[in-house]
């Protein structure tokens, strides 16, 4: 059950992301809170499955640390990339 808790810490880091990066109306607003809940309990269960416990203070830092260090650079990038083919796609249909 403690895998929730890597969720809940993941959603909030991509929340966060969301609201701090730049370029908000460029993407969907779960998109950074869904990317987080993700990548936290993909860690979580690496984790686990490789054997460390609750116990360990590793995995609890680890499943608030790698969301962080995952959907910030992706969500920029992600962001980069609308804006990027946004603009393309209004310079070719001469609206831009």
């Amino acid at each position: 059950m403690q895998i929730l808790l890597a969720f809940v810490f993941g959603a909030a880091v991509g929340l966060i992301a969301h609201f701090v990066l730049p370029g908000r109306e460029l993407r969907g607003a779960a998109l950074a809170p869904v990317a987080g809940t993700l990548v936290g309990g993909a860690v979580w269960l690496a984790l686990t499955w490789a054997g460390m416990g609750t116990d360990n203070p590793l995995i609890w830092f680890a499943s608030a640390l790698v969301p962080a260090i995952v959907v910030v650079p992706g969500i920029a990038l992600l962001t980069r990339s609308r804006r990027t083919h946004d603009a393309r796609t209004a310079q070719r249909l001469g609206i831009a």
